[in-house]
């Protein structure tokens, strides 16, 4: 199993949106990496997860959210107001 998740900065606000068989774990990893566009965001919280048969739609969903590249869309996901699939 996959799951998309979404990870919220509490330092910013940020949104981040990703992929991961387990998100939990990737929420630490996002915490105490070095470098990228995480670090300079932590902490991080997990906002939101969903899970997915496979890879390919856990996938599908991260492309198309990102694609709307729209802090409100993100937190229509995040609410339940806007399914992905």
């Amino acid at each position: 199993m996959y799951y998309l998740y979404i990870l919220r900065s509490e330092k910013s606000g940020t949104y981040y949106v990703g992929i991961s068989e387990n998100p939990e774990n990737r929420l630490k990893y996002h915490n105490t990496i070095e470098k990228g566009f995480t670090a300079r965001y932590r902490p991080w919280v997990l906002v939101f997860s969903q899970t997915f048969q496979d890879k390919g739609g856990a996938a599908a969903a991260e492309k198309m959210i990102k694609k709307m590249k729209s802090r409100v869309f993100i937190e229509k996901v995040i609410s339940g107001e806007y399914q992905v699939s």
